[in-house]
Order: C-alpha cells, then sequence, then structure tokens
C-alpha cells in the first residue's frame, strides 16, 4: 500500500532531513546559547537517530517520556491500540495504522527538541516552508495582484458575478493544496506558475464538486443574518507557503464579499507533517506580504495585518490538530473545540491530513456516502478541499474510482486529482 512506501521510504528521508537540519543550524546554536546549545543540538540528534532505527527495524512503539500536556492523551492511545480486539497487540511501526504511526513520529519529533532546551523553540521545518513561499513569488505576486483588482469593483459585482468568483478562489486554495512537503519529503514543491491561468483545465480533475453548494450556503446565510448573528466562517489550515495565501485570500474576499462577516483560521500548535501552519508560519506570512516591495502584495499584508487587529479574523491552535485521533472523537476527546466549531456557519477543512482524519483513514468503497464516513462529526456544515495525496476516498460515483483506476493505478496519491465535498451536516 502507500502506507507501506511512506513508513519505509518517505517517513526515514524526513527523518535524516530534520538531522541534517540541526546538523547545519549548530554554529548558530553555539553563537546564541554557547556550549549549552551544542550539547542540545547532539542529545536531539542522537533521540532522532534513535527514532530512525526504531522505525527502520519495525521496534515496538513506546510512550512518550516527557511531560508534554498532550503526552498522557498520545498514551491512552497507545493502549488503545494495543487492545483493539483485531490488532496484533503491541503496535510496532509497521503493524499499526498508518494515520497513527506518521502522527506518532512528528510528535516523537517536536518531543526531540521540547526535550533539549535551550533549543526547544527551534522549528526543524521553519527553512523549508520559508523557502517554498519565496519560491512561490510570482504566483503569490499574480495572486495578489488579481486580488486587489477585483476589490476595487467588487461593490458592484451582481450576484452571479460573486458567485464566480468564489468558486476561482475556492479553486485556487483547492489547488494550492500540491504544494505539500511532506508529500514531497521536503523535495521543492512550490507553485511556479500563475494559480488563475489553468483553472479551466483544471475542472474535470475535481472528482467530487460541490463548490454550488458552499455558495449557496453562504448566500443563505448572508440573507437570513440579523443584527445580532453574524456569519462565521472557519478555515481549518494546511500548509503554509503558497497554499496559506490562497488561503488568505479566499478569507479576505468572504469578508470583502459580505458572505462572511468573520473567519476564524485554525493551525497546528507544534510544527507537523513538514509544511503545516503554525501561529508563527501564520504572522510571518502576512508579515512578509506586508513588507514586499510589490504594491499588492503589500496592499494584502497590510490589510490582513488590520482584520486581525479588528478580530474580524482571528487564529487559534488547539492540541487536537496534532493527536492521532480522526475527528469523530473530537466531542470525546477536545469538546471545548467541538463546542466553538458548532458556533460556525461553514468549515473548510484544507488538505490531505484533514481529510484522512475526517474519514477516519479507511480503505472505503469508493461509492460510500461522505457523511457516512464522517462518522457523525457534524459539528457545522462543512467542505473538505483536499487534493489526493493517500489511498482513502469516498463519495464517488458507481464506478467512478474503478474508471479511473484503470487507466491511472496511482490517481489516489498523484496529488493530481481533487475534491470540493461538502457535507451539510444532520
Amino acid at each position: 500500500s502507500f502506507a507501506y512506501f511512506t513508513i519505509k521510504d518517505r517517513l526515514p528521508q524526513i527523518l535524516t532531513r530534520v538531522i541534517d537540519t540541526l546538523h547545519r543550524h549548530k554554529n548558530e546554536f553555539f553563537e546564541e546559547h554557547g556550549e549549552k546549545g551544542v550539547e542540545a543540538e547532539k542529545r536531539a540528534i542522537s533521540f532522532l537517530s534513535k527514532l530512525r532505527n526504531e522505525l527502520q527495524t519495525d521496534k515496538p512503539v513506546t510512550p512518550l517520556e516527557d511531560e508534554l500536556p498532550d503526552a498522557a492523551l498520545w498514551n491512552q492511545y497507545l493502549d488503545y491500540q494495543r487492545n483493539l480486539p483485531n490488532g496484533n497487540g503491541e503496535p510496532s511501526w509497521f503493524q499499526s495504522p498508518w494515520l497513527y504511526i506518521e502522527c506518532y513520529m512528528y510528535r516523537r519529533i517536536h518531543a526531540a527538541l521540547a526535550l533539549n532546551p535551550p533549543i526547544d523553540n527551534f522549528d526543524v521545518f521553519k527553512e523549508g516552508k520559508a523557502q517554498n513561499f519565496f519560491e512561490s513569488q510570482e504566483a503569490v505576486i499574480a495572486l495578489c495582484t488579481y486580488f486587489q483588482e477585483l476589490l476595487k469593483n467588487i461593490k458592484d459585482l451582481e450576484e452571479k458575478q460573486l458567485q464566480e468568483e468564489l468558486l476561482k478562489l475556492l479553486q485556487v486554495s483547492l489547488w494550492g493544496n500540491k504544494c505539500d512537503l511532506s508529500f514531497s519529503a521536503g523535495e521543492d514543491s512550490s507553485q511556479k506558475t500563475s494559480p488563475l491561468q489553468s483553472l479551466e483545465n483544471m475542472v474535470p480533475y475535481i472528482l467530487v464538486n460541490d463548490m454550488e453548494k458552499v455558495w449557496s450556503l453562504l448566500v443563505n446565510a448572508k440573507k437570513n443574518r440579523t443584527e445580532r448573528s453574524n456569519v462565521r466562517v472557519d478555515i481549518i489550515l494546511d500548509n503554509a507557503g503558497f497554499e496559506l495565501v490562497s488561503d488568505l485570500v479566499l478569507a479576505d474576499f468572504l469578508l470583502s464579499s459580505k458572505l462572511a462577516d468573520e473567519v476564524y483560521f485554525h493551525g497546528k500548535s507544534i510544527p507537523w507533517y513538514v509544511s503545516d501552519t503554525t501561529k508563527h508560519d501564520f504572522n510571518w506570512t502576512i508579515k512578509q506580504l506586508g513588507s514586499a516591495n510589490h504594491m499588492w502584495m503589500s496592499r494584502c499584508g497590510i490589510n490582513w495585518e488590520g482584520n486581525l487587529k479588528k478580530g474580524v479574523w482571528v487564529f487559534r491552535d488547539h492540541m487536537f490538530w496534532t493527536l492521532p485521533h480522526d475527528f469523530s472523537s473530537m466531542s470525546e476527546v477536545a469538546p471545548d473545540l467541538y463546542a466553538e466549531l458548532q458556533k460556525s456557519n461553514l468549515l473548510l477543512f484544507k488538505g490531505d491530513l484533514n481529510y484522512r482524519k475526517l474519514t477516519g483513514d479507511r480503505k472505503w468503497e469508493y461509492s460510500v456516502p461522505f457523511h457516512q464516513a464522517l462518522n457523525k462529526f457534524h459539528p457545522a456544515p462543512l467542505c473538505s478541499l483536499r487534493t489526493l495525496k493517500s489511498d482513502t476516498q469516498v463519495g464517488l460515483k458507481p464506478g467512478q474510482g474503478e474508471q479511473i483506476q484503470a487507466s491511472e493505478p496511482d490517481w489516489m496519491v498523484s496529488g493530481k486529482y481533487g475534491v470540493v465535498q461538502f457535507d451539510a451536516g444532520l
């Protein structure tokens, strides 16, 4: 399976890159923290080398030994895996659910640093995220320019034109999800070309296209809003870099077109899956745009800084997003987060990992309804914007998956296909 290839090849590559990154920063740690910094770097590297060895030799999964706030939940989850009636008893790296093992590796990478002050706040993936942003510069400029031109006459747009623009920006946000560094094991995955030019040609690759439903929901919410009720959209973020910029443009469009009154962004509280967005990445990106020497880029950055100050944009992180649980257990494991999401009119889940967690990362029949695969996870109407990079897919028409499979055996993992998949909830 693709899971086997991931654990055998991709994850050790990622660990090797993390070790290299720490090596490369040795002098910087010394300059900042003296001998203590170098000692911490050595300890972190030895922790990570041991981790890589455990992975490659299929050792049993060990409980977390750190005192971080989520450690108890992780260790409970390990017990749960041990006691599964159809499990193999002792979970190991190659004898466990893929989603669990992959998340576990990233949590152990985090522990390698967290346990080794004074370098405990160092994000081993930060460079890659920054590089992706800078290498996608042309695409970022094209998108910011398009958007600022659109804003000039957004008040005069008729409903049909607004709908067209929303659909366009949803697609840019969807295909922005191709830029995923955990998928390319850190290889260059930046967006080189203008994201708007190829949209027409990409439509056939959207296997489930519920964009009209998203539009209807937002238009109806806008019509039915009262003085006291704000229309709120939540975006559960995936990658930093170009994808994040495409999400921010979409969010700004929702506010500027009055389709939403407030947008909440949900990111990761620790570095995760190589390129996932943390609070630092979120703020860094907006600052980079604001100080860019390109008029429309800096206009976007300055406006977005303003949205955060005014409180119409809010960034939140929560440790649930970096636990191994799928979302159907959120109401039990993180009732506070579930209650927060219930306040939303629409939840937009970005990317492949969120899709795997929405659907329990199971080997479903392709035609199983999305609603069924969500397994009672319905805090609010939700939509997944995802390019396919793992072998879980539901909600297709009968025979649709089999037909593509016949001519493109790797269709589920190539990132070539996408879905905009909506579920209205209860």
